[in-house]
């Protein structure tokens, strides 16, 4: 008969470490802290410690320490007052004096705010006064009694130094508006004004006046402003790290953060802000950048409309730089995304390393509208009303990009020739005299050149295909884009083509006429594809010209491909390619 396996029973020192850090993160003050760790600490064991603090915040928890969850609420909290009370600085480190004032501090800290449970002995009076002077009198008179070793590492410091992180953190600047965020909480939920998820999108406020006025006033925005629904929770504004506002464009959505005190003006400039993020579809054009600094490159060109445009009034802390003003949001990216250091660091609406346009809901799921239409017609609406009645001038900047909206979206076979029309040469006619004019009969006196194709230039226009002929591939999008390829191409000059098949492995087909391209293909029915080697054996094919472009079409069932020059892809709706492209990606869509 089998032995049966025991089942590994939790530590019950690791469940009591986790339940202290729920009580320690369940404080108000340290509810966005993080840094904690269960790990086993060899030397704070020696030392008879709990844990410690790095200089770059982090904090390890000794696995060995036998507290109950009170105790390590009380060690936890004290390593983070430690952290928010600047006492990581490299100076008060070496001294053991103004390392006893500062735990010292600490445990008043915690004792006022009634954090957990000491886990050593402290004197029932802690000395009052101010710890710099505290430290200055200790040096000369000694530390007493009870306070050398008054801290969470035993005998230890509390403060160990490790290589410093690339990005540091504030850890005092984000102390001080948990605390600011703690004092607001507790005197909206002394007065009842904290709303609740009940009546949170029925709630007529400040900002609902901010809305009201667009529809009323500001015919531009009037339209999107009556579409999107407020969302001003509390604890939704917490759980997204929202410390102004945030936006959902799929759900019509602006999460706000009720505890934050603004003027009416202010509202109505964030709330523009919001919309035109959403309207603009911000979320959808980042592409192959990053999504955060994509995020801030945007918000320069929108704050900066808004300041022009006199939309309400921006608030302390918001992006805007002058000398950006004309610029794209793709123009902006490509000037600050060289100090990515720097720029990390800048604060969104939502709040710094946080970007604003959300990528998911904060609220309860609910069956999602496609907003894009309407936002495109709300905004070409505005535009013609604001034109209309004289409301004042534009940034030229808006209007392109509303007008530009406003138009449908190209189908792929119109993008797939102008990608022809860019990348595949034509061969230029030239005049010449050994073949005259068709008009030469009407002016036999003067002589008239006529339009040649030298036959050299021939061999020159081509382009390389490389075909996902695998069995996964559909029968009928394979022949829309072969014949689609076929006539750009003999409407670009182009004779031939290179194509290469590619299954399992690569076929060489050479060089093949366009229109029998379609007619040559044998789709093949083995599994996955390889389509690197097809590639590579274009790019070192000595009959293929260096600046030949190459269309890749594939269902996305594929190895991922590096191609050395220019290219495209060409994949059916909805598929999606193992890897970023770095060439233009065209989606099939059947009639």
């Amino acid at each position: 008969m089998a032995r049966k396996h025991k089942e590994k029973k939790p530590d019950p020192r690791w469940e009591a470490w986790r339940a202290g850090m729920g009580i320690a993160y369940g404080h108000a003050m340290f509810r966005h802290s993080g840094g904690a760790q269960w790990v086993e600490v060899p030397q704070l064991e020696q030392d008879r410690g709990f844990a410690r603090v790095t200089t770059n915040g982090w904090i390890p928890c000794n696995q060995r320490a036998n507290l109950d969850p009170a105790e390590w609420a009380w060690v936890i909290g004290h390593a983070l007052l430690h952290r928010g009370l600047g006492h990581l600085a490299s100076d008060r480190r070496t001294d053991a004096a103004a390392r006893a004032a500062d735990c010292l501090e600490v445990n008043r800290f915690l004792r006022e705010i009634k954090l957990g449970r000491e886990p050593i002995p402290l004197p029932v009076e802690l000395p009052r006064g101010n710890p710099v002077a505290l430290a200055e009198r200790w040096r000369t008179e000694g530390i007493p009694p009870g306070f050398e070793h008054a801290g969470i590492a035993g005998y230890g410091p509390d403060i160990v130094a490790v290589p410093p992180a690339p990005d540091p953190i504030d850890y005092p600047a984000e102390f001080a508006l948990a605390i600011a965020r703690a004092a607001a909480e507790a005197v909206a939920e002394a007065g009842n004004t904290v709303p609740t998820s009940a009546n949170t999108r029925s709630m007529r406020g400040i900002w609902d006046r901010a809305r009201r006025w667009f529809v009323s006033s500001y015919p531009l925005l009037g339209g999107l402003a009556s579409q999107f629904t407020i969302v001003a929770d509390a604890e939704v504004a917490r759980r997204g790290q929202i410390s102004v506002a945030a936006v959902h464009a799929g759900l019509g959505e602006i999460y706000i953060n009720p505890l934050l005190e603004l003027s009416e003006e202010e509202w109505r400039f964030v709330l523009a802000h919001e919309m035109l993020h959403a309207a603009l579809r911000h979320g959808d054009r980042v592409g192959g950048r990053d999504p955060y600094l994509w995020n801030i490159a945007a918000d320069y060109v929108i704050n900066g409309w808004l300041v022009e445009m006199r939309v309400g009034e921006m608030p302390q802390g918001l992006l805007h730089d002058p000398s950006l003003s004309g610029l794209s949001a793709e123009a902006v990216y490509d000037l600050i995304a060289t100090d990515l250091r720097r720029l990390r660091k800048l604060a969104t609406l939502r709040g710094r390393g946080l970007g604003d346009i959300l990528g998911e809901p904060l609220t309860p799921s609910k069956n999602g509208v496609n907003l894009d239409e309407y936002y495109r017609r709300a905004l070409a609406t505005g535009l013609a009303y604001h034109e209309c009645q004289g409301r004042g001038w534009l940034p030229a900047g808006l209007v392109e990009e509303i007008r530009a909206l406003d138009q449908p979206p190209l189908p792929w076979d119109a993008k797939l020739a102008q990608w022809f029309a860019e990348y595949v040469r034509m061969p230029e006619p030239r005049r010449s005299y050994a073949r005259a004019s068709r008009r030469q009969s009407s002016t036999p006196d003067i002589p008239r050149p006529g339009w040649h194709r030298w036959e050299e230039a021939v061999p020159r226009c081509t382009f390389g295909v490389v075909l996902d002929t695998s069995g996964s591939m559909d029968r009928q999008l394979l022949g829309m884009a072969l014949g689609a390829i076929a006539s750009y191409a003999i409407a670009r000059d182009v004779p031939r083509a290179r194509v290469v098949f590619c299954d399992a492995a690569a076929y060489d087909a050479g060089y093949l006429a366009v229109e029998d391209i379609a007619g040559r293909v044998n789709v093949r029915g083995r599994g996955g594809t390889e389509l690197q080697p097809g590639i590579t054996l274009l790019e070192r094919a000595d009959d293929f010209p260096a600046d030949a472009p190459i269309l890749v079409i594939t269902d996305g069932y594929c190895d991922v491909v590096r191609i050395r020059r220019d290219h495209a892809f060409l994949v059916p709706e909805g598929a999606r390619l193992p890897f970023t492209p770095k060439g233009p990606v065209f989606h099939l869509t059947r009639p």
